[in-house]
């Protein structure tokens, strides 16, 4: 008897929970994960009410609290020419391993900082550590990530970093309504102690996958050809990234160094209202940021870079709109222009950190992310003086600038991936 057949039908298996919700492949990678996660919860204790910190343990004005900490953070600033040649040699991990330990020294000294040059000096530290950090920290991602999955290694560590940065600013606001400069104090130290575990965890992590040789994984970690910063400066292309990503960084400082001023100083509201707002972008990220990446895998990275900038400029106009408005109001569109804020840094944060280092060539990949953590230096030591100076004209003045600056760097974001060298 003839029988028929019939044709086989192979069915791909259905994406699990994980791939569903846009995240990596974490096997091997568990101390990498909760490196970031208490770094990031420490960095969310301190880094919204550093000013405020200040003001009330010191008898300096917010204008001289601004200028200390900005001089502090200019003085850094060579910091990541001189990381760069060291994540070449060396690796990306002892060098994250040093500055967490150098970050640790800094934080500490913010303790007993009271004169103006010992501010500098504490902050000079401390944005020292933070530049080997985050001059590395791209180099690590590719050290975890499998191949194609850098972008959502990217969007998980930032959901991550959010939930322990929203963590940390609750307990950092609870502090400050309950014990005033004696709770900041004890957010100091916290601090401190959070950057030597982080240090531990970092120098013991072992990646399951052996990076094989002359992969990206073992780029980031082992030696590479010695080319000078010379190539980079060369390199047009990345150039245009870096400029494009120091206005993300100006945008970025705002939850850290003018929100809580803002909010307590010139809207006349609590300081809980802070901690909400934090949490309110903290939430959001991480139920959102890698299930966005996973949503907008198909989108060009440039597009949603563009998007990002423009998200940005109708928050910034929103926060301006809130002086002179009843409390409710205040509470109300506060809340609004956070939510855009957040759907703005979901949209940027992955593209952004992908093309640091597809852009980058792979001979000499440290370099080129220490020519990219310059705009985050260059900014981050710009904004407490910029936004304090700004703010001495008016309220309203730090918003217009941020609105501005975000809308002009559109035509300059637009198209940024069309030639990416593809090196990394």
């Amino acid at each position: 008897m003839a029988t028929s057949t019939s044709p086989k039908h192979v069915c791909s298996p259905r994406p699990g929970l994980g791939d569903r919700l846009g995240l990596p492949d974490l096997r091997g990678s568990g101390r990498f994960v909760a490196a970031n996660l208490i770094d990031s919860l420490g960095n969310g204790m301190m880094m919204s009410f550093v000013v405020v910190y200040f003001a009330r343990t010191t008898r300096l004005s917010l204008l001289e609290v601004g200028a200390a900490l900005s001089l502090g953070q200019l003085l850094a600033m060579a910091a990541p020419a001189l990381i760069g040649p060291l994540v070449d040699r060396y690796g990306a991990r002892r060098v994250v391993v040093a500055g967490n330990l150098v970050s640790a020294a800094g934080f500490g000294s913010y303790l007993v900082a009271r004169a103006p040059w010992q501010i500098v000096l504490a902050t000079l530290v401390v944005q020292a550590g933070a530049n080997a950090y985050w001059t590395s920290s791209s180099a690590l991602v590719v050290l975890a990530a499998k191949d194609g999955e850098r972008p959502r290694w990217f969007a998980f560590l930032r959901a991550l970093r959010n939930i322990g940065a929203g963590t940390g600013g609750v307990g950092a606001a609870l502090a400050v309504s309950i014990a005033s400069s004696a709770g900041l104090r004890a957010v100091v130290a916290g601090n401190a102690v959070t950057f030597l575990l982080a240090a531990f965890l970092i120098g013991t992590w072992r990646p399951r996958r052996k990076p094989t040789e002359g992969s990206a994984a073992s780029r980031a970690d082992a030696p590479k050809t010695d080319l000078g910063y010379l190539t980079v400066l060369r390199d047009r292309s990345y150039l245009r990234l870096v400029l494009v990503n120091l206005v993300f960084v100006l945008t970025a400082m705002m939850p850290t160094v003018l929100l809580a001023v803002y909010v307590t100083g010139y809207l006349r509201s609590a300081a809980w209202l802070v901690g909400v707002l934090v949490v309110i972008n903290s939430a959001l990220v991480a139920a959102l940021q890698t299930v966005s990446t996973r949503w907008t895998a198909r989108c060009r990275p440039s597009t949603l870079l563009v998007l990002g900038t423009l998200l940005n400029a109708v928050a910034f106009v929103a926060f301006a709109l809130l002086v002179g408005l009843p409390g409710w109001a205040v509470v109300a569109g506060a809340v609004l222009a956070m939510i855009v804020f957040t759907a703005a840094e979901i949209l940027r944060t992955s593209p952004i950190g992908e093309l640091s280092v597809a852009m980058a060539s792979e001979q000499a990949l440290g370099r080129y992310l220490a020519v990219f953590q310059f705009s985050w230096t260059i900014g981050g030591a710009a904004a407490p003086l910029l936004f304090t100076s700004l703010l001495s004209y008016g309220p309203c003045w730090p918003w217009i600038f941020l609105a501005l600056i975000s809308v002009l760097v559109v035509p300059m974001a637009s198209g940024l991936d069309r030639n990416p060298q593809g090196r990394a």
